[in-house]
C-alpha cells in the first residue's frame, strides 16, 4: 500500500528506511509476494519517495507485530 504522509502526522526523518528487496530478504519471501500484498492492501505501509518505494522500519515492525501468531 502506498500512502502519502498526512500533513498533520509527523514522519521521523532520522528513522531507517527499507526497500522492498530488504523486506523480502528479511521475511524470506519472493518480491512478487510483497507486490501482491501491496495490490491487496495487506502489506506494510509504504511511501513513494520520488520513484522509489520505501518502508519505514517502525511501520514494518508494527505490521509484523499485528501479524504474529498468538
Amino acid at each position: 500500500m502506498t500512502t502519502t504522509p498526512n500533513r498533520n502526522q509527523p514522519v521521523e526523518v532520522d528513522q531507517q528506511w527499507l526497500t522492498p528487496k530488504e523486506i523480502c530478504a528479511q521475511l524470506q519471501i519472493p518480491e512478487q509476494t510483497f507486490y501482491q500484498w501491496r495490490a491487496k492492501h495487506v502489506g506494510p505501509h509504504a511511501y513513494r519517495i520520488g520513484r522509489h518505494l520505501r518502508i519505514s522500519q517502525s511501520d514494518f515492525v508494527a505490521w509484523l507485530s499485528l501479524h504474529a501468531e498468538p
